[in-house]
């Protein structure tokens, strides 16, 4: 049985546990605003290339670019996004689970000859995909990459994605990431971003409202120079998403571990209080009985 000594200590530190949950709670929320933000703020760009595209699209001009060559799928890249980070809780493995799944699912659609090399961003997802053992699978952590990454090696790395599809290193590009949707709810998604279709942009909003446009120099020109930038507003989302995720989930799982300390605190303190009520009636009853004697 603790004594009271040892009971005090275990309150402090869970006292101090609790601090430091609440802390770094206020510190994730502050990250996760932030990112929320950036995703904000990122969204009048990518919806007016859309805009512009589904204008370019309504018009009587065809298209074409090595962004939408489509090959027979023979080598896949799936980019899959996570933390650099620890302390978020459950969030790094539901995206390595969903990675083994989508695996699984391009074997059963494209066959078992296809290679798939798997691009980890986010050392903690890279620590677990190295793990890997699929025959046909290879991982391939890119240089300069992680979860932090800054704008510029974004676009940078946006447009290796690009010249290895192009240069026929991939024949497919995949994107896996959490989408933030507010701070307890985050869900995965897997998206298609090379080769680009038509299907990309035919939920976009911008297709009902487009209207007749003139086109200068021409709208083959335009559509040749704004496909690149989709490509790259796409993946700028995708990283700010996953910043905004990986700390909403950070969130969570602290504010579990304060409820936690809260509650084993409060027991703790009960057992003390126990403990030293028993204390006292002990000493209460020794007095007593030498008054007694």
């Amino acid at each position: 049985m603790a004594t009271l000594r040892e009971l005090k200590g275990r309150i402090g530190s869970v006292a101090s546990s609790e601090k430091i949950t609440g802390a770094m709670k206020m510190i994730s929320s502050a990250k996760m605003h932030k990112a929320e933000l950036a995703l904000k703020q990122l969204r009048p760009f990518r919806d007016q290339i859309e805009t512009i595209i589904a204008n370019l699209l309504n018009s009587d001009a065809t298209f074409s670019s090595p962004l939408m060559t489509a090959r027979p799928t023979e080598n896949i890249a799936v980019v899959v996004w996570g933390s650099d980070d620890g302390l978020c809780g459950a969030y790094n493995v539901n995206i390595f689970k969903q990675l083994i799944q989508q695996l699984t699912q391009y074997r059963e659609t494209f066959g078992a000859e296809t290679t798939i090399t798997v691009i980890p961003v986010g050392s903690k997802l890279a620590k677990a995909a190295a793990k890997l053992r699929i025959s046909g699978v290879t991982v391939a952590v890119p240089e300069g990459v992680d979860s932090k990454s800054s704008d510029t090696a974004v676009r940078d790395f946006a447009w290796s994605l690009r010249d290895s599809f192009t240069g026929g290193t991939y024949d497919r590009v995949d994107m896996l990431y959490m989408s933030f949707k507010s701070v307890s709810r985050q869900r995965l998604e897997h998206h298609q971003l090379l080769p680009v279709t038509y299907d990309a942009f035919a939920e976009s909003s911008a297709m009902g409202s487009a209207r007749p446009y003139l086109f200068e120099p021409s709208a083959e020109v335009i559509f040749t120079h704004i496909l690149p930038m989709y490509l790259l507003a796409m993946v700028q989302d995708v990283f700010t998403e996953n910043r905004a995720s990986e700390q909403a989930a950070r969130v969570m799982a602290m504010q579990s571990a304060n409820d936690n300390a809260k509650k084993l605190r409060e027991q703790l303190n009960l057992e003390f209080n126990k403990l030293r009520q028993q204390a006292i009636t002990t000493e209460l009853l020794d007095i007593l009985g030498g008054q007694v004697r």
